[in-house]
């Protein structure tokens, strides 16, 4: 990984802290988390970072908060956000990858979640 990427990555990890079943990978060949093989976010650059996002849920992040959230042309009509890693305070990271976790994990694993509370 490209010295200038750990930063970004090392916040992601710390945000999806306690989401059961998070792994490390790669995606496009930049540092990436999955849950079960499935996509949940990825160091886009230095400073973005791309996260699962429904749809409705983008738009509205977007349109309220431009400084931190956006797409670029590769990313519209797909449920994926950009986020400023830097810029977005760890609490709302971790939020947001929370929510990002909700849509590709397994029943078993949403069960399990609702189960502890």
């Amino acid at each position: 990984m490209a010295d200038d990427l750990q930063p970004a990555f090392d916040k992601l990890r710390k945000a999806a802290d306690g989401l059961a079943e998070v792994v490390e990978g790669t995606s496009y060949g930049t540092p990436s988390l999955h849950v079960r093989k499935k996509f949940l976010c990825r160091v886009k650059d230095a400073d973005t970072v791309a996260v699962m996002c429904a749809l409705e849920e983008k738009e509205m992040l977007m349109e309220a908060d431009p400084q931190l959230y956006f797409e670029t042309a590769h990313y519209k009509g797909w449920p994926v956000v950009l986020v400023r890693i830097h810029e977005i305070p760890p609490d709302q990271l971790k939020a947001r990858l929370t929510r990002a976790w909700l849509m590709p994990a397994p029943k078993s694993l949403l069960k399990a979640r609702q189960a502890t509370g």
